[in-house]
């Protein structure tokens, strides 16, 4: 164990803790369903997203995520963490059945994720780096606060959920002279993660996409190639900016409407203020509307060094919901 405590140490005795597996999934997600139906955040993990969790090798599931299960073998809680090599934080993701909740299942599901967390800081070991735990979560949940304060978290970050009604028209958006927007094909993979890495090498708590990481965004479940586009250079062919989309089908059954949601946004440095963010955001509403969606949304850094929470509420977005992310030292 590299010397650190045992993480399965801290889990409650009350259920029976082991790594998730093949033969658990149909389970797991359900106890994420069922968790979501009580505490209603705007996304939750559904079983093809776990599906990418049990491919990572990354992060394998065997080290890195843990289940527990009631005397009759239902899945009542859920634990991982996820770490770049090099990282300098490991990021912590779980739920508790609400039945089971208020019973300190969470708290243990804490320390097993603190005590992965150091091993896999041991493990990497990066120079000089100190083991750190990321957490998240949405504004409304504050039976979560509860828990994360009580532990010694603390908020290191505000984000805004931001939307923008497609009823209300389209902004016009010029786009700077010798760029071309173009569609989003497997071809542009590659140039975009490249784009990305150097785009979000600024912001604050990014770190570089790896092949790995970078398949599991444009192959994720809900991603929707046909609602995102790319600027580029016309004399070279160099990725300037993009815009990577999605929709979510069950999400727009329980909120009421349908939206096309960003989910990643970006412009290289040398071509920033050449309107390439307008233009993406302007084409996406349009491919958004076509597609029959009622709203643009996109989430933002509420402290985004480039200036994108003035851009989106320029272009008619406004803040709809407010999440957190969460630190502690180990």
């Amino acid at each position: 164990m590299n010397g650190h405590a045992d993480p399965l140490a801290s889990l409650d005795p009350r259920l029976e803790w082991r790594a998730a597996g093949t033969a658990d999934l149909d389970d797991w997600a359900a106890l994420i369903a069922r968790t979501a139906a009580v505490e209603r955040p705007v996304w939750y993990e559904r079983r093809a997203d776990l599906e990418q969790v049990l491919e990572s090798r990354t992060n394998p599931a065997a080290a890195n995520t843990v289940l527990g299960f009631d005397a009759r073998d239902a899945v009542r809680a859920y634990g991982r963490i996820t770490k770049n090599p090099d990282g300098e934080k490991a990021i912590g993701y779980g739920c508790v059945d609400p039945a089971w909740q208020g019973h300190g299942i969470g708290t243990g599901l804490l320390g097993w994720m603190e005590a992965r967390t150091r091993q896999r800081f041991a493990e990497d070991a990066v120079p000089g780096s100190t083991p750190r735990l990321r957490l998240h979560m949405e504004q409304q949940h504050t039976h979560q606060a509860a828990l994360f304060g009580d532990a010694g978290y603390r908020i290191v970050r505000y984000y805004n959920e931001m939307h923008r009604p497609l009823a209300d028209g389209f902004p016009e958006a010029v786009l700077g002279e010798g760029l071309e927007l173009v569609g989003f094909g497997p071809e542009l993979h590659e140039p975009v993660r490249l784009a990305h890495n150097e785009a979000f090498r600024d912001h604050w708590g990014s770190e570089p996409r790896d092949e790995e990481a970078w398949g599991f965004v444009v192959n994720d479940p809900l991603a929707r190639p046909d609602l995102s586009a790319v600027v580029v250079e016309q004399s070279t062919g160099k990725v300037a900016g993009y815009q990577l989309a999605s929709y979510d089908a069950v999400s727009a059954g329980s909120r009421g409407y349908k939206e096309g949601y960003t989910d990643l946004l970006g412009v290289r440095r040398e071509f920033r203020g050449r309107g390439v963010a307008q233009a993406l955001l302007a084409d996406a509403m349009r491919r958004f509307a076509a597609a029959g969606m009622d709203k643009a949304s996109l989430d933002v850094d509420s402290e985004n060094p480039t200036g994108a929470l003035a851009l989106y509420a320029k272009m008619g977005y406004v803040a709809v919901n407010t999440s957190m992310a969460w630190d502690k030292e180990l």
